[in-house]
């Protein structure tokens, strides 16, 4: 989590791929509001991070930390 943290707080992302040249397996998902949300492998690869990136304001606003089980149940979009 701190090495994704530094990243994340040195980065200058204006999209997905963008994003992908730090961490090439992040997939962007759709919500059911019409937004997208980023999740990231972490922890060599233990858990996902969902998080929301304002790529216009430059923010990252972490929404679940989840592991791989907890992601693949789908609560988590609730």
């Amino acid at each position: 989590m701190r090495l994704w943290y530094k990243t994340v707080v040195c980065a200058r992302w204006d999209n997905l791929q963008d994003v992908r040249q730090d961490y090439p397996h992040a997939d962007g998902i759709r919500t059911t509001d019409g937004g997208t949300l980023t999740v990231f492998n972490i922890g060599g690869n233990k858990y996902r991070l969902v998080a929301r990136i304002r790529y216009d304001y430059g923010l990252v606003n972490v929404r679940a930390v989840l592991t791989h089980a907890e992601y693949n149940s789908g609560r988590w979009k609730e």
